[in-house]
């Protein structure tokens, strides 16, 4: 399974990547500061969006992908190792 965060924490790209790795899923991290996405993206199962640190421009970019390409589209405020958790295995 492939995913795409788009927005989070320099720092944290590390973290975001192992977490996913634990939990079966390959994970591309964009902090959302990129020009243009959207041709890094490919194919994907889902994105998932920290809407707290992420450009407008990025935002709208992942959410157009997502609906475009129906691919299904978590988002979240907070943008933590437990909030990437939370949206990968759906629990609240």
């Amino acid at each position: 399974m492939c995913a795409a965060l788009v927005g989070g924490m320099d720092r944290l790209r590390k973290e975001y990547v192992e977490t996913a790795k634990t939990l079966g899923i390959d994970l591309k991290v964009f902090t959302g500061q990129e020009r243009s996405i959207k041709n890094q993206l490919g194919e994907l199962d889902m994105i998932i969006l920290f809407t707290g640190k992420v450009s407008h421009a990025a935002r709208s970019e992942a959410v157009k992908y997502a609906k475009t390409n129906r691919i299904p589209l978590h988002m979240s405020h907070s943008s933590g190792i437990a909030s990437l958790r939370k949206c990968i295995t759906g629990s609240s």
